[in-house]
């Protein structure tokens, strides 16, 4: 175990190294950069922008130096806690992720706890009573879950709750709380947001993992270890949870890699569309302005995330199915 969680670890700094160059290309490929629409918005205004000027700004954000230069030092950087300057805000990366990061993850943990909670129980009721008039709902609401964009979902149930309920939902606090200082009232409001955004977010994953989850248990409950147990006498709840759950559970358990970042990034549009101050809406203004430090630091973490990911769903996998091994 220690030898295969170190040959890992290497792996995943190779990893992170080799997003963190993709993510410096994508970004520098669009033609022109921050700087280009900082001299015509300044010109748009009527100013006149000398060479020195230029070079005055160029200098300011960082583009003086060759594009490898510029990738070493953010690079370098990165490593020192440091993510550079936003071009759009001036002002640190540092400050601005971390304005927005506990927000982030309160609500993509919150959002991870309802999806599996409830679609592994969800989905293992579905297949243990197949072709029941729970089994049909169940399969209704999940086709209905997945065909359904989350932005639509959102809107439509901010319609109606303002219609039926008169209640204006959206972002994570009251108006009142919006600016003001942290304390055991703003906490409390917002947590009773919270529930609305799980919901949205988490709708369309629940309703995949109940179809994922119910039709790997169908294909487990057949074989014959099942059967052989139940034969000997072991009851049909513990029979179900014991053996077949764990084996049936695996895909699910292999989609944190991808869950993680992506619930991490509060599904932008959602996000937008429900003005969460979360790390999507922050990531796409970036990449609009070519905000190149902000928006590869993002990347960056959502990069992270998910070799993170893929890491725990390995670990989880080698914990729950004995039949995986680590290799050589």
């Amino acid at each position: 175990m220690p030898r295969y969680i170190l040959r890992r670890a290497v792996f995943m700094v190779i990893t992170l190294v080799s997003i963190s160059i993709v993510t410096f290309i994508v970004i520098k490929l669009p033609p022109g950069d921050f700087l280009t629409r900082r001299i015509a918005q300044l010109e748009s205004t009527g100013q006149r922008v000398d060479a020195s000027q230029v070079a005055a700004l160029k200098k300011e954000y960082g583009l003086d130096v060759p594009v490898v230069a510029q990738y070493l030092l953010w690079d370098w950087k990165m490593l020192h806690g440091n993510f550079g300057m936003s071009f759009g805000r001036l002002q640190p990366v540092n400050k601005l992720i971390a304005e927005r990061l506990p927000l982030t993850l309160a609500i993509s943990l919150f959002t991870l706890l309802f999806t599996y909670l409830l679609s592994i129980p969800i989905g293992i009721f579905s297949a243990t009573h197949q072709y029941s008039v729970w089994d049909y709902l169940f399969t209704v609401l999940g086709f209905v879950g997945v065909s359904i964009p989350g932005f639509l979902l959102g809107l439509i149930l901010m319609l109606f709750l303002n219609r039926t309920l008169g209640i204006s939902v959206g972002g994570l606090f009251s108006s009142e709380y919006i600016t003001a200082p942290w304390s055991v009232g703003k906490f409390v409001d917002m947590m009773k947001h919270l529930p609305l955004p799980i919901v949205i977010i988490g709708a369309s994953g629940t309703a995949w993992f109940i179809r994922v989850m119910r039709s790997c248990l169908l294909d487990e409950l057949p074989k014959q270890y099942v059967i052989t147990a139940r034969a000997k006498g072991l009851s049909e709840t513990r029979l179900v949870w014991k053996y077949p759950v764990k084996v049936a559970v695996n895909p699910i358990i292999s989609t944190i890699s991808w869950q993680l970042p992506n619930i991490f990034s509060g599904e932008t549009i959602i996000a937008i569309v429900l003005n969460l101050p979360t790390m999507g809406p922050l990531l796409f203004e970036a990449l609009l302005n070519q905000d190149m430090y902000l928006a590869g630091s993002i990347v960056m973490i959502l990069g992270f995330l998910t070799v993170v990911g893929t890491f725990l769903s390995d670990m989880l996998l080698i914990a729950l199915d004995p039949r995986i091994r680590l290799g050589n």
